[in-house]
C-alpha cells in the first residue's frame, strides 16, 4: 500500500468518534434507512419474497422486554433476509385493543369531564376514541424506530382501518352463512366494572385472602336430614339450586334425592343430587351447586337439568332475587347474608381465613363475576381440526418441534370460541334484527333492511387478529401485495399466545382459504393455505432470577431505559444472545453491560485497524499469507458457515454466542494483536518485504472485518452501519450482500498446519504472560528468554510470540532464573528466563508480604468456621462446601506465595 492510500485510510478512521456513543447516531441513521425506502417492499419485484407480519400491539401500549425480545429476531430475520437477496416485506401495525383503549378514554372523560361514554352517546364516544387514538395512540411506533425495526412504514395498517374492517366483515358473514357463528346464553367471565365479557387471556389469577364459611342446609336439628357445605362466596348461595355429593360417599346415599328449602327464597327448594365431579375427601364431601355463577357448577347443571337462576346485574349487584339483599354490591351481600345465616343458625364452624385464587379483569383490575349472559359464539370444532392438520402434515413447521404437543393439546380439545364483547369500541358485530325477530347477517357490500337494527356488541379482539396474516395484505381483495408475500414466511412470537393468537390465526387463514376466490390458494398437496409457514416459538423474558417481571416485584426493566443507558444495539444484542427456542431467557444488567462492552471492543478494534491502514480489496495470493493470516480466513469461513446453519434453525442464541466469541477473542484479540506485528510500524525504514507482509495483514484484516460486520449486523444495526461504511466506503451495510462461501483458496491442509501453529502461539503466549505476571514483572520491564521454535515448528511465529509477550532472545550472559514447561500440539517445549534484571526484589517482596497475610488471614477465618461444631450442625450442605472451596484456594495461594519469597530471599 502506498503512503497516500495508507493516509486515506487513517483520514477514513478519524472520521470515526474516538469512542461509541450510541445515542449520538442512532436517531439519525435509522431515519437515514427509512427516507433511502431500504425498507420499503416492491410487490412487483422480481427477488424471492419474504415476508412478516407484526404481531399488532396495543394502540394503548408501550414496548416492553417481550415486545423488544420479538421485535429483535423478527429484525434479525428481515435484516438478514434482504442482504440475502430478498425482497422483504416486515409490515407493521397496531391493535384497537376494544377493552383497553375503551377503559382509558372512558376514564379520561371522567377525570377532565366528570361524563361517561352514556352521556355522550355511542357514535359521540366513539368520535372521541378516534381523537384520541390519533393524539395518544401509538407510542410504541416511535419505540420501534429507536430500537431499529426495519418495518415497512408505508404498509402499517390497524386493526379497525376500512380493509381491515371489510375482512373482517367477510370471514363474519361466511361462517355465519356456514352455520359456525351462533348465538347462545352461556356462562361467561364478566367484568362487572367495564360491563361486558372478557376472554380468558384477560383475566389474572391472584391469590386472595378471603373467608371459608360453612353453611347448613336443611334441619337445624343434627338428628334429621340435613347437609353441610363451605364457600369463599356466600352471596352466590342466593343462586343455589343443589347440593352435590360423590355418588359412592356412604355418609350421603340417603340424602340424595332429598330437598331441603332455601333459607331465604320462599319457592325454592334445593335438591342433593350425586356427582363423580364431587371429591369425597374435601371439605365435607358436599358441594353447594350454583349453576349461573360456576364454570364447574354451570357443568354439572348441563348435566343434571338444573335450574340457572342469575342473581346479579351488569355491575354486580344483587338483583332479581326477591329478597332483602337486592341491590346491594356482591362484597356488602357476601357480609349481610353471612350474618343472616348466622342469626338462623346456619353457620357451621367458626368462620375462618382462607386464601384461595380468584380471576381478575387484567383491564380493570377486579374480580370477574362467572355469569349467564346472552353472546356470540364461534364453532371451532371444524376450525381446530384444519389448524391441527396444517401442523401436523407439515405445511407450517413448529420450531422447536418440541412445541408441537402444547400446540395440539389446545386445538385438539377447543370449546367454542365467545368472540362478543358489551363495547362501543370495536368492529360491530353485522347482524341486524328485524321489528318481528326476524335476523340477518349482511356482508360489506349489503344493506341492512330498512327498520333493522344493528347488534350492540363488538367482536373480540382476537377476532380481527385472527385474519392479520392476509387482512393486513389486502384480503378479501386480489392485490399484489397478497399474491406476492402471502402466505408469510414465519412468525415469531411467545409460547404463552400459542393458543390465544397463534391457533386462531391458523384455524381463520385455513378456514379463508377454503372459502370461493378467497385469493389465498391451497398449499403444494391440495390442502388449505397456511398463514405463515414457519413458526418461531421462544420463551418468555424473566429477571436474572428467573422470576417473571411485575410491578408487584418491581424487577420489570424498560426497554427504552437499556436503549438510553447502552445504546439500541446492546439492547438487541442481548436479547438474542438468550433467545433459545422455546426456553425462557433471565435478563440482568450485568448482561447489557456485557453487550455494550462488545460495541464498543467491536468499534475499537475497527478503529484501530483503519488507522493502521487495514482495508477492503483482493484477497491475497496463499503463497503470500502467513500462518495468522491462514488461520483467520479459515476460522472466519467456518464461523460463516455455522452462523448461516444455525440461523436457519432460528437458533439465534447459538449464532450469536459464536459470532461474540469469535469477534471478541479470535479477531479483535488475538489476530489483531498478531496483525500489530505483521505490519510494520515505521514503513520508511521496512523492507519491501516487510511492506508487502504488512499489505497483505491490512487486506485479510479489512476482509475480516468486512465479513464480521455483515454477520453481526441483524443483531446489531448501529455499529456495525457506522464501522462498515467507514471500513467499505459503501453505501450502507442494510444493503450489502450477505456473507457467502469465501474462498481463499489455502489447501485444508494448510489451513490445518496454520490453525495448530497459532493454537501453539496462543498457549505460549498465554502461558509466558502468566509467568510475568506471577513472576511481577511489569509490563514494560525486558524479559530474556530462549526456547528451540523449530523443534516446535514454531521457526516462523518466533517474532510474534517474542512481540506480543514482551520477551527478548537470550544473548551473553543470560543466567536461566526461571522456567516454564507445556504441552504444545505435537511436543512439549521449555521456555528458560533470566529474571535478574526484571524484578524489583524489594518491591515484590513487600506485595508478596501483603498478600501472603491475606491469605493466612482467609485461612484463619475458614478454619474458624470449619471447627464450631454448632456451626457444622445448623448450616447447609453447600454452605459447608463453599467454605471447604475457599479454605482450599487460600491454601494454594499461601503455598505458591510462600514459595515464590523464598526465592527471592535465595537472590
Amino acid at each position: 500500500m502506498g503512503v497516500t492510500e495508507q493516509t486515506s485510510r487513517q483520514v477514513s478512521a478519524e472520521n470515526l468518534p474516538t469512542s461509541w456513543n450510541p445515542a449520538d447516531v442512532e436517531q439519525s441513521l435509522y431515519e437515514q434507512w427509512v427516507d433511502r425506502g431500504y425498507f420499503t417492499a416492491d410487490p412487483n419485484s422480481d427477488k424471492p419474497p419474504f415476508s412478516i407480519v407484526l404481531p399488532p400491539p396495543n394502540v394503548t401500549g408501550q414496548l416492553h422486554m417481550g415486545h423488544a425480545l420479538d421485535h429483535t429476531l423478527m429484525d434479525a430475520l428481515a435484516r438478514r433476509k434482504r442482504m440475502q437477496g430478498y425482497e422483504v416485506l416486515w409490515l407493521p401495525g397496531m391493535d384497537h385493543a376494544g377493552i383497553a383503549t375503551q377503559s382509558k378514554v372512558e376514564g379520561k372523560l371522567l377525570s377532565d369531564e366528570g361524563k361517561s361514554r352514556l352521556d355522550y352517546g355511542r357514535e359521540a364516544f366513539i368520535e372521541r376514541v378516534w381523537e384520541w387514538k390519533q393524539e395518544y395512540g401509538g407510542k410504541i411506533g416511535s419505540q420501534m424506530r429507536a430500537i431499529g425495526d426495519s418495518v415497512d412504514w408505508s404498509k402499517e395498517r390497524f386493526t379497525l382501518d376500512e380493509g381491515l374492517n371489510r375482512a373482517v366483515t367477510t370471514i363474519f358473514k361466511n361462517l355465519y352463512d356456514q352455520g359456525m357463528i351462533y348465538r347462545a346464553h352461556r356462562l361467561v367471565n364478566w367484568s362487572p366494572v367495564l360491563e361486558t365479557a372478557v376472554s380468558d387471556i384477560e383475566v389474572i389469577y391472584k391469590e386472595v385472602e378471603g373467608e371459608l364459611v360453612s353453611i347448613r342446609y336443611g334441619s337445624l336439628n343434627d338428628d334429621e336430614p340435613h347437609v353441610v357445605v363451605a364457600t369463599t362466596r356466600v352471596e352466590t348461595m342466593l343462586g343455589d339450586v343443589a347440593v352435590a355429593v360423590h355418588p359412592d360417599d356412604e355418609r350421603y346415599q340417603d340424602l340424595v334425592g332429598t330437598r331441603f328449602a332455601h333459607p331465604f327464597v320462599a319457592d325454592r327448594e334445593i335438591v342433593v343430587i350425586a356427582d363423580d365431579y364431587v371429591d369425597p375427601e374435601f371439605g365435607t364431601g358436599a358441594v353447594k351447586i350454583t349453576p349461573a355463577h360456576d364454570p364447574n357448577d354451570y357443568a354439572m347443571g348441563l348435566r343434571h337439568n338444573l335450574a340457572m337462576i342469575d342473581v346479579m346485574d351488569d355491575t354486580a349487584h344483587i338483583a332479581g332475587t326477591g329478597t332483602e339483599f337486592d341491590g346491594m354490591d356482591r362484597y356488602e351481600a357476601r357480609v349481610k347474608i353471612r350474618e343472616a345465616l348466622a342469626e338462623q343458625g346456619r353457620i357451621e364452624k367458626e368462620v375462618r381465613p382462607y386464601v384461595h385464587s380468584v380471576g381478575h379483569s387484567e383491564r380493570s383490575g377486579e374480580p370477574v363475576e362467572p355469569r349467564l349472559s346472552d353472546q356470540w359464539y364461534v364453532k371451532v370444532e371444524q376450525l381446530a381440526a384444519m389448524a391441527g392438520d396444517a401442523i401436523r402434515q407439515g405445511d407450517t413447521q413448529v420450531h422447536p418441534v418440541s412445541m408441537e404437543p402444547r400446540y395440539f393439546d389446545w386445538v385438539d380439545d377447543m370449546h367454542d370460541w365467545c368472540i362478543s364483547r358489551q363495547l362501543w369500541w370495536g368492529h360491530r358485530i353485522p347482524i341486524w334484527y328485524g321489528p318481528d325477530g326476524e335476523v340477518v347477517c349482511c356482508g360489506p357490500d349489503d344493506t341492512p333492511p330498512a327498520g333493522y337494527t344493528q347488534d350492540p356488541d363488538v367482536l373480540d379482539t382476537w377476532f380481527s387478529s385472527a385474519l392479520w396474516p392476509f387482512s393486513t395484505l389486502g384480503w378479501p381483495e386480489n392485490t399484489a401485495l397478497l399474491e406476492k408475500f402471502y402466505p408469510t414466511s414465519v412468525l415469531v412470537t411467545a409460547y404463552d399466545i400459542l393458543f390465544f393468537w397463534v391457533a386462531r390465526m391458523m384455524m381463520f387463514g385455513t378456514f379463508a382459504a377454503t372459502l370461493p376466490d378467497s385469493n389465498l390458494g391451497a398449499t403444494a398437496t391440495g390442502r388449505p393455505q397456511v398463514p405463515f409457514t414457519d413458526l418461531f416459538i421462544h420463551g418468555l423474558v424473566r429477571d436474572e432470577h428467573g422470576r417473571k417481571m411485575s410491578k408487584s416485584l418491581g424487577n420489570g426493566i424498560d426497554p427504552m431505559d437499556w436503549v438510553a443507558d447502552y445504546g439500541a444495539d446492546a439492547l438487541r444484542f442481548t436479547l438474542a444472545r438468550g433467545a433459545n427456542p422455546g426456553t425462557d431467557l433471565p435478563l440482568g444488567v450485568d448482561a447489557a453491560q456485557s453487550s455494550r462492552n462488545f460495541c464498543t471492543k467491536l468499534f475499537n478494534a475497527t478503529r484501530f485497524a483503519l488507522m493502521n491502514g487495514a482495508y477492503v480489496g483482493d484477497l491475497p495470493q496463499v503463497s503470500e499469507l502467513t500462518s495468522a493470516d491462514r488461520w483467520i480466513l479459515d476460522r472466519l469461513e467456518q464461523v460463516r458457515a455455522q452462523v448461516d446453519d444455525l440461523l436457519d434453525r432460528y437458533q439465534f442464541a447459538k449464532a450469536t454466542e459464536l459470532l461474540y466469541q469469535f469477534a471478541w477473542g479470535e479477531l479483535c484479540d488475538w489476530y489483531l494483536e498478531i496483525a500489530k506485528v505483521q505490519i510494520p510500524r515505521d514503513e520508511a525504514t521496512a523492507s519491501e518485504a516487510a511492506l508487502a507482509r504488512g499489505d497483505v495483514t491490512r487486506r485479510v484484516l479489512g476482509h475480516s472485518l468486512d465479513v464480521v460486520l455483515r454477520l453481526l449486523h441483524p443483531f446489531i444495526p448501529f455499529v456495525t452501519e457506522t464501522l462498515w461504511r467507514q471500513l467499505t466506503g459503501g453505501e450502507s451495510v442494510v444493503i450489502a450482500d450477505w456473507p457467502t462461501h469465501e474462498s481463499t483458496a489455502v489447501a485444508p491442509e494448510a489451513c490445518a498446519v496454520s490453525a495448530r501453529r497459532i493454537d501453539d502461539v496462543v498457549k505460549l503466549v498465554t502461558e509466558i504472560r502468566r509467568f510475568r505476571s506471577d513472576q511481577g514483572i511489569k509490563p514494560s520491564a525486558p524479559l530474556a528468554a530462549r526456547f528451540d521454535a523449530g523443534a516446535c515448528d514454531l521457526a516462523d511465529e518466533q517474532e510474534t510470540v517474542f512481540a506480543l509477550t514482551r520477551i527478548t532472545p537470550a544473548g551473553d550472559g543470560f543466567r536461566k532464573t526461571g522456567e516454564i514447561e507445556m504441552r504444545l500440539t505435537n511436543t512439549t517445549t521449555v521456555v528458560e528466563f533470566d529474571t535478574s534484571d526484571s524484578i524489583d526484589v524489594e518491591a515484590e517482596t513487600k506485595r508478596l508480604t501483603k498478600d501472603r497475610a491475606a491469605a493466612e488471614k482467609e485461612l484463619a477465618t475458614t478454619a474458624a468456621k470449619l471447627g464450631n461444631e454448632q456451626f457444622l450442625a445448623k448450616a447447609p450442605d453447600h454452605v459447608v462446601e463453599k467454605i471447604k472451596q475457599r479454605q482450599a484456594v487460600a491454601q494454594a495461594e499461601y503455598d505458591r506465595i510462600s514459595a515464590r519469597l523464598e526465592e527471592l530471599a535465595q537472590r
